[in-house]
């Protein structure tokens, strides 16, 4: 491996912003002692924005709403399609991604604002979409809990989708609203190869632990699914059966995949990463990833982006949905409950 390999990122590289008119370089670092150009310590900024909800407007998902706590995230996941919207803040979508947090410090402030307008009809609030709403810096700041006290408060349904085991911490909130039948947590896993989580998304919770944290989750009551995702090829696609086994042996009722794409400044980082740790394979993969979109490493297109098409998305598809037959016989989410809402609130309760 490369001796400038920085552990614990996973991008290794900060691709230019396309919106800023200046930058940093190197190109003459012989006249410089220390390197100045990178720093890879975390930093968080605090933002106070103006709404709090954000509007899904893709069939590929199903939610229209969605909150997002931080902007950023410190789990470093080389493959994530979120890394982009880092750029319209002045970052870059590669190491700034992961060392450079905004969080949201008004956000429950904002969601009550919502919850408090007559005109807001309950529906399900997904935590969060684009940003891991437990990663390591909401073990200080606790958005994400004081989100979920609001939850709690108006009887308003909410979905989570995590890969860290934090969200334990919670379990107090969860089953309240899950006895209510008004949360259910989707754990993202994507291998159970610790040595390639750690250069993969190296700053998750490692798969025992999110398993446990699964198993704890659903003895409590509290309804939760799988999202193996991206399934890359040559990389984790081994893993589809240990993986849906290993959850539903855990208390997952619930399953589904994405495929990789790799959009914007992502396709830039995800070679760089795929060179610098399979050198012997990166053509391989790479040419895999493009027979899922057409030729191309990315996918715009809605119905076709993270479920890919041709031959190899087909034969992962039937492998999957067998598996999934086979581990998840007879179990289902139960829909969320929308019928509960309390306007105004409940002012006692955790406060």
């Amino acid at each position: 491996m490369n001796t400038d390999y920085q552990k614990g990122r996973g991008a290794q590289i900060n691709p230019k912003n396309k919106f800023l008119k200046s930058e940093f370089t190197r190109e003459h670092i012989e006249g410089i002692d220390e390197d100045s150009t990178i720093n890879h310590s975390r930093r968080i900024y605090l933002e106070s924005p103006k709404k709090i909800l954000s509007e899904n407007k893709s069939p590929d998902i199903p939610f229209r709403y969605s909150i997002n706590p931080y902007q950023g995230c410190e789990h470093g996941c080389v493959y994530c399609y979120a890394r982009n919207v880092h750029t319209y803040w002045g970052f870059s979508a590669g190491m700034d991604w992961e060392t450079k947090i905004i969080a949201k410090k008004n956000a429950a402030s904002l969601l009550e604002k919502v919850f408090l307008k007559k005109q807001w009809k309950a529906e399900t609030i997904v935590l969060s979409g684009n940003t891991d709403p437990y990663q390591p810096i909401e073990r200080k700041l606790k958005i994400t809990r004081s989100l979920l006290k609001l939850f709690v408060k108006y009887h308003n349904p909410v979905g989570i989708i995590t890969k860290n085991s934090l969200i334990e911490r919670d379990i107090d909130l969860l089953k309240y609203l899950a006895k209510r039948r008004l949360t259910h947590v989707f754990f993202s896993i994507t291998t159970l190869d610790e040595k390639l989580r750690r250069i993969l998304e190296p700053r998750t919770a490692n798969a025992a632990k999110m398993l446990k944290t699964m198993e704890v989750l659903s003895g409590s009551g509290i309804q939760v699914g799988l999202m193996m995702g991206p399934i890359i090829p040559s990389i984790n696609e081994h893993e589809i059966e240990p993986i849906l086994k290993a959850a539903a042996d855990s208390g997952a009722c619930s399953a589904n995949f994405t495929l990789p794409r790799f959009n914007g400044d992502v396709a830039e980082i995800f070679a760089d990463w795929l060179q610098k740790n399979f050198p012997d394979r990166a053509r391989k993969v790479w040419h895999k990833v493009e027979s899922l979109h057409g030729g191309q490493v990315n996918d715009s297109r809605f119905g076709k982006r993270m479920s890919g098409e041709g031959n190899y998305a087909a034969m992962i598809k039937s492998i999957f949905n067998t598996t999934r037959k086979k581990y998840f016989k007879e179990m289902e989410l139960k829909p969320l409950r929308n019928d509960l809402f309390r306007k105004g609130g409940n002012l006692n309760l955790f406060h």
